[in-house]
């Protein structure tokens, strides 16, 4: 009996951290350059594929440059704008396209802890459209409710940064006083980064080779 009670708990426990698991990255990582440093992330297209395909053309159309974090409620979350109003500089046809459209939501079972990044929305499931939270603490009660997209890969400092500005209260929303604006914005892809790295290396220990080769004629075949 208390052989069968230990599989048991060894099967459930198994089966949590499974459920609990954090689903893979891809290999693409976006990074903002706000006023108070560069925040990066990445994404998780296994469970919300079209809100990365949609973050991910507003990010490659530039559309996020010139936007803001509009809220930062210290150990809860930091919000960035959605870009159509929250931008200081005008948009374009294709942006604005981009822009206003609106995303199925796409929940899952991944919990909302500090740095994941999980999509805003009205009280309509599928109305998130580009304005989203970096998450600055763990919030049980977001689970579900939230489209989860990515999640913070560097910049935890610039993060907390954040936390420490002076803020102010406008109804439910903790606000900063003063803008917090997203600078500018690019994207990388880290497998790609990994082969410049190798090319650069293998490069390197060419030349090296074709050095040593030359060297051996000279002394050899004078």
């Amino acid at each position: 009996m208390k052989i069968f009670c230990w599989v048991c708990l060894a099967f459930v426990i198994t089966n949590v951290g499974a459920l609990s698991e954090e689903p893979q990255l891809s290999s693409a990582r976006v990074v903002f350059q706000t006023n108070y440093g560069d925040i990066e992330f990445g994404f998780f297209p296994s469970i919300a594929p079209k809100t990365v395909d949609h973050i991910f053309k507003l990010v490659r159309l530039g559309c996020y440059n010139t936007n803001h974090f509009f809220r930062v409620d210290r150990g809860f979350v930091a919000q960035v704008a959605d870009v159509a109003g929250g931008r200081s500089a005008p948009m374009n046809e294709e942006q604005r396209k981009e822009a206003e459209k609106t995303i199925v939501g796409e929940f899952s079972d991944v919990k909302h802890v500090r740095g994941i990044l999980s999509m805003g929305r009205y009280s309509d499931p599928d109305s998130a459209q580009s304005s989203f939270s970096i998450l600055l603490g763990d919030a049980p009660h977001l689970d579900g409710q939230y489209a989860i997209f990515g999640k913070v890969t560097k910049g935890d400092e610039t993060l907390r940064k954040l936390e420490e500005l002076p803020t102010r209260r406008e109804g439910i929303f903790v606000m900063p006083v003063e803008r917090i604006t997203i600078l500018s914005s690019y994207y990388y892809d880290t497998e790609l980064e990994s082969c410049e790295k190798e090319r650069g290396i293998l490069k390197r220990r060419l030349a090296a080779s074709a050095v040593e080769i030359e060297r051996q004629r000279m002394k050899c075949f004078p």
